[in-house]
């Protein structure tokens, strides 16, 4: 079972706890984990036993690093089945519309690696705990695909222009990080996760949601918290201003050569610079465009754009380079379809956003 299911028994009402269990691959989204998550929440969305709903992940390395990337090489390069690629993306966009918009509380706890299509669960939950170790990060441009999985949505709602350089460079954000921007609530020690648990088993949980919802938000305010001067340095703090200056005005070429051009003297700055300057120029566009027209959608008219513009990357060559680059041969040396921003055709961009789906040619049946 790549999904551990526990229904957990409270003074009243009980929790169900999904663990993503695959630590070998660092929880990276097959296709049946997320087949399996999805009934999982589709039977507690109607069970009036379960009161709220708690994410974390097996092993002490990771949440979840993303979706499972080999897995998705295997179907853009197989002939069997060339819907299977596209028929990914859209059980995974399900899956994350589905907890965005869960009926009762979920709580995620994010630990080690959250990337890509773990961010995207994570970012999905009500309530965001974190434990000190904890990288976040949307790394898609390294491989010729797009901030996906909502990142429209919660990269639209950073300050600054702090989304759209996390799009550009693949930033890596530690806990101080996450916990400056609001990419989570508030950090917990490892020790206090079962503690946590604990303490929620002794509560009455009446099946209202807005009830069991605000008996939680007191309960998880009245954690315990780690002492925030030990914490990392926020990389964020150190930049931000950075970021702002050389992130600034209304032309994406222009960016990303004041990004490259920088001379900032910091490890972390050169690795998001590394990123951006090896990453796909598709992706750069496509990050650019999707975050400014995201600004005035709603939930789901930002994940119907978000499907369609990861439907049109499977029928495209660089993901499936990126991904042979960076996993299969791991030479890191991808030959990207553009060699440079300025080379993208303004058609290869717009083909990513069309057609424009509603209820009627919707793959994904949301709701």
């Amino acid at each position: 079972m790549p999904i551990q299911v526990q229904e957990i028994a409270c003074r009243e009402g009980n929790i169900g706890l999904i663990t993503l269990d695959s630590p070998a691959t660092l929880n990276a989204l097959s296709a049946s984990m997320i087949h399996e998550t999805q009934a999982v929440l589709d039977q507690w969305a109607e069970a009036d036993h379960i009161s709220l709903v708690i994410f974390r992940g097996a092993g002490e390395r990771a949440f979840c690093a993303g979706g499972n990337i080999r897995e998705l090489y295997g179907a853009l390069s197989g002939d069997e089945d060339p819907d299977a690629p596209a028929e990914f993306f859209a059980s995974e966009y399900r899956l994350d519309y589905t907890i965005h918009c869960f009926p009762k509380p979920v709580i995620a706890i994010g630990h080690g690696v959250v990337m890509g299509g773990g961010l995207g669960i994570f970012s999905a939950c009500r309530y965001r705990l974190v434990t000190p170790d904890v990288t976040l990060a949307m790394p898609e441009i390294t491989i010729g695909l797009f901030p996906d999985v909502g990142a429209s949505w919660f990269l639209n709602r950073l300050p600054g222009r702090i989304g759209l350089f996390m799009g550009l460079t693949g930033a890596r954000l530690n806990v101080s990080d996450a916990l400056r921007v609001g990419l989570a609530d508030m950090a917990i020690l490892p020790d206090q996760v079962e503690s946590l648990i604990e303490r929620l088993k002794e509560e009455r949980w009446t099946g209202e949601s807005a009830a069991d919802d605000n008996r939680l938000f007191r309960l998880v305010k009245q954690l315990e918290h780690p002492d925030y001067r030990a914490l990392p340095t926020s990389e964020l703090a150190r930049h931000e201003q950075d970021i702002a200056r050389l992130s600034a005005g209304d032309e994406l070429p222009a960016i990303v050569e004041n990004l490259l051009a920088a001379e900032i003297d910091s490890d972390w700055w050169q690795g998001c610079v590394k990123n951006l300057r090896g990453g796909c120029p598709v992706t750069a566009w496509l990050v650019w465009t999707q975050l400014k027209k995201a600004q005035q959608m709603s939930l789901k008219d930002v994940f119907r754009m978000e499907y369609t513009m990861a439907a049109r990357c499977t029928q495209r060559p660089d993901l499936r380079e990126g991904i042979r680059a960076r996993l299969i041969d791991k030479d890191h040396k991808p030959t990207w379809s553009f060699p440079s921003v300025s080379d993208v055709p303004d058609t290869v961009v717009e083909e990513h956003f069309e057609p424009e789906l509603d209820d009627s040619n919707d793959p994904m049946a949301l709701s």
